[in-house]
C-alpha cells in the first residue's frame, strides 16, 4: 500500500506504540497517536513536530466506547494498547486479573477493530495491524492470562483476515520477541509465583531464561521499522515477528509440530529431562 492517508495507533504514550507512530510519520501517513492520558504523549508531538511530521496526540481508552471517535480517511489501524499483569499461577491469579486483561487486550481491540472497518472500508481498504507477542509460542508459565488474551486477539486476527479480505483490508498480527521497552524492564524480576509453595524453582528457572535473553534486547526504533515495513508490504504473510527472537521462534513454531517445538522449552522451565 501507499503511505498515505491517517494512520491511527492505540497506546503510543510509550514503548513499541510511540515509536511505530513516529515511523509510520516519517513514512508519510498523517498519524493520530492515541493514549488514555495526552499528556503523555507531550513529548511526542513536539519530536514530530520538529521533524515536520504530521502527527497529533487524541485521547483514547480502548475500554471506554465513549471515548472511540475514529477519523474518516483511516487506512491503518494499530492495535497497540495492552497490559501483561503479575506473573502468578493460574490456581492464585484472581479473576479479576485475567478480566482486567481481556477488557484491554481482547474486548479493547474488539472495540475499536469494528468502529474501524467501515472507516476502513470507505478508504478504500487499508490495515488493521494487532500487536501480539511471541509468549503464544512458548508454554510460558505463569503467564497464562496475558498468554491466553493475546491467543484470543490471534484467534480474532484470523476470522478477521478471512472476512475483511474482499474489501481491500488486510490483517497483521506481530509477534515481538525481547524488544527493549518500558515493559520489557519492568518484567525484569523473579515472577510473584516465587510467593506460592511449589512455584519458586520454576520461578526462578523463568527468570534466568528471561535473563539470558537481556543482552540481545532489539532497539524499539528497529522493531518499529520492521512493522512499518509488514504495513506497506501487500504481501506479508498474517504472522510477522519484528526482531530476531520473535522470528526464530515463529520459525520453529512454523517447522515443527506442537509437540516437538514445546518439548525442550517444557524441559527448560520445569527442570526435566527431554522426553
Amino acid at each position: 500500500m501507499q503511505a498515505q492517508g491517517i494512520a491511527l495507533v492505540t497506546g503510543a504514550s510509550r514503548g513499541i506504540g510511540r515509536a511505530l507512530a513516529l515511523e509510520l510519520a516519517r513514512r508519510g501517513f498523517e498519524v493520530v497517536a492515541t493514549m488514555r492520558r495526552p499528556a503523555d504523549g507531550a513529548s511526542l508531538a513536539s519530536e514530530a513536530a520538529r521533524e515536520g511530521r504530521a502527527l497529533r496526540v487524541a485521547p483514547l481508552d480502548v475500554t471506554r466506547p465513549e471515548t472511540l471517535a475514529l477519523p474518516d480517511g483511516l487506512r491503518v489501524l494499530v492495535n497497540n494498547a495492552g497490559l501483561e499483569g503479575t506473573q502468578l499461577p493460574v490456581e492464585h491469579a484472581p479473576i479479576a486479573q485475567w478480566r482486567e486483561l481481556f477488557e484491554t487486550n481482547v474486548f479493547g481491540v474488539l472495540e475499536v477493530t469494528r468502529r474501524a472497518i467501515p472507516k476502513l472500508r470507505a478508504a478504500g481498504g487499508g490495515v488493521v495491524c494487532n500487536l501480539g507477542s511471541a509468549s503464544v509460542l512458548v508454554p510460558m508459565p505463569f503467564f497464562a492470562a496475558y498468554r491466553a488474551s493475546k491467543a484470543a486477539a490471534s484467534a480474532l486476527g484470523e476470522s478477521l483476515r478471512t472476512e475483511l479480505a474482499p474489501f481491500g483490508i488486510r490483517l497483521l498480527e506481530i509477534l515481538p520477541g525481547a524488544i527493549d521497552t518500558d515493559m520489557l524492564r519492568r518484567s525484569d524480576h523473579v515472577p510473584e509465583a516465587a510467593g506460592f509453595e511449589g512455584y519458586r524453582a520454576m520461578a526462578e528457572r523463568v527468570d534466568q531464561a528471561r535473563r539470558s535473553t537481556a543482552g540481545v534486547a532489539t532497539p524499539v526504533a528497529r522493531a518499529a521499522a520492521a512493522i512499518a515495513d509488514a504495513i506497506l508490504d501487500d504481501g506479508a504473510p498474517l504472522r510477522v515477528a519484528p526482531d530476531p527472537m520473535g522470528a526464530g521462534l515463529l520459525a520453529a513454531w512454523r517447522g515443527q509440530d506442537d509437540e516437538a517445538a514445546m518439548r525442550p522449552l517444557l524441559a527448560l522451565f520445569t527442570g526435566s529431562p527431554k522426553r
